[in-house]
């Protein structure tokens, strides 16, 4: 965010770390699991995503198939996020 003159830079170093079907299926493993803090590029269905794509940059970081795959656990983990803030509000601000 606020970094769009490095997209093309950026999409070209971080391209071989997208999270794939095919990388998920390479750890051989039944019982990985995918995280991922949120938000994230996972479609093309955000105007910055569509526009990015229009230009020849595939900005996703992670596909939409490992996203919502059984594998995905990114909603579970943004729910902990929110009670640990929550937490971190409680204790901060006191009783």
């Amino acid at each position: 965010m606020g970094e769009e003159a490095q997209i093309p830079e950026k999409v070209k170093l971080l391209t071989p770390y997208k999270v794939t079907a095919e990388m998920i299926e390479a750890t051989e493993n039944e019982d990985v699991i995918f995280l991922h803090c949120l938000p994230s590029f996972h479609d093309f269905e955000t105007a910055m995503a569509k526009s990015q794509m229009d230009l020849g940059y595939d900005i996703r970081e992670v596909t939409d198939a490992v996203f919502r795959s059984k594998y995905s656990k990114v909603f579970d983990e943004a729910e902990n996020r929110m009670h640990t803030i929550k937490a971190v509000m409680v204790a901060t601000i006191g009783r």
